[in-house]
């Protein structure tokens, strides 16, 4: 799910990787590599610790001929308020920067509400039509599109996949390390609290679905880093029973109120997915704002508004739209140059200071054309 503006990532070190390091594309917010691991035989044959990749015959001569290649993206949802709309924007940018590496003939497909069954169903009939030479997959869980990703893989289609850890054998998953971004966001808090003085002892995890691994990861992370620099914290819910809010936002709005309601003592609130501005305007409405605080994943106007507010911590941007953009430049490295683009994803918090920045970033990646 990272606007903050100019913040330098690290760069990762590659075994066998063109020009060293990873090198971060123009836009100094993107993360998207331009450069990774060249791979002898690439893109005809890779050998990898799973087997050994051979591109299907029709994309190898479509290749050789300098042909256009039909590129597939595939993600959770078109109609999901804040996601959808960014992981669509990302696509288009994505299509642009693949086709100033390699001419693809770019397509988007995704059901209107999460449902893998169906995602799956649309990929099997792009598959089925021949249209699919080269594929980015947003999977619902770590495991929903692992069948998908071995079968197209065993077929000689890359796959790369995007925005939820996943277990096939497809080149590159970018995205976040779950464990990692809960550890980053109880360091923030922490930060925050001996920053601002704050001596919170009471604290909640939640998030639209808090059984996905990805969910997991990130509370439990929080969770263990809050409880060893503070061993008297009291966790009213944790990874083992987090608060489910759902997505909508009204229900989640209810949920927060009910849930503060009957915990007057929580102090301190983790969204670990689109939820955390609900909660912002639940902790308003029950008149508890400057006694209970939140941090939550990604941007949207309502959690920078909370930010302001000075309700909420951060919102910790884990870059939708590079993750959507991705696969387009990663499809095009490979089949050009035989390269495999790797996973250079870190979290970037947006902080009050980093606030009016990143509306402007929010605003430029939902208008752009």
């Amino acid at each position: 799910m990272k606007l903050k503006l100019k913040l330098h990532v690290a760069a990762i070190a590659l075994v066998g990787a063109v020009g060293g390091p990873a090198a971060l594309a123009a836009d100094s917010q993107s993360q998207i590599p331009t450069s990774g691991e060249k791979v002898a035989g690439a893109p005809f044959e890779v050998k990898r610790d799973w087997g050994t990749f051979k591109l299907a015959d029709r994309i190898a001569a479509k290749v050789k001929a300098g042909e256009k290649i039909n590129y597939v993206f595939s993600y959770q949802a078109s109609g999901i308020p804040l996601f959808s709309p960014q992981f669509a924007a990302g696509f288009e940018t994505g299509c642009k920067l693949g086709n100033a590496i390699y001419p693809l003939d770019c397509a988007s497909i995704a059901p209107v509400q999460t449902d893998a069954n169906q995602q799956i169903s649309q990929i099997e009939a792009k598959l089925a039509a021949g249209e699919i030479d080269c594929i980015s997959i947003e999977p619902v869980t770590s495991d929903s599109t692992t069948a998908i990703v071995n079968k197209l893989m065993d077929q000689g289609i890359p796959v790369f996949t995007n925005g939820v850890t996943s277990r096939g054998h497809e080149f590159t998953n970018f995205t976040q390390i779950p464990q990692l971004e809960g550890e980053t966001a109880g360091k923030i808090v922490l930060d925050w609290m001996k920053a601002n003085n704050k001596d919170l002892k009471v604290f909640a995890v939640s998030g639209g679905d808090p059984t996905q691994f990805w969910a997991q990861g990130r509370m439990k992370g929080f969770h263990e880093t809050i409880a060893k620099a503070i061993p008297d914290a009291k966790f009213v819910t944790t990874e083992a029973n987090g608060l489910n809010v759902s997505y909508d936002p009204g229900q989640t709005y209810d949920t927060y109120r009910t849930f503060l309601s009957a915990n007057p003592d929580v102090q301190f609130i983790e969204n670990v997915d689109i939820g955390a501005e609900h909660a912002d305007r639940a902790i308003t409405s029950l008149n508890k704002a400057g006694q209970v605080f939140t941090i939550g994943w990604n941007v949207s106007k309502g959690q920078l508004d909370g930010i302001d507010k000075g309700i909420q911590v951060a919102a910790l941007d884990q870059r939708w739209s590079d993750q959507a953009a991705f696969g387009g430049p990663a499809c095009a490295q490979f089949l050009k140059n035989g390269v495999i683009l790797p996973n250079t994803q870190t979290l970037l918090p947006v902080m009050k200071d980093q606030v009016a920045g990143a509306r402007a970033e929010l605003d430029r990646i939902l208008n752009q054309k």
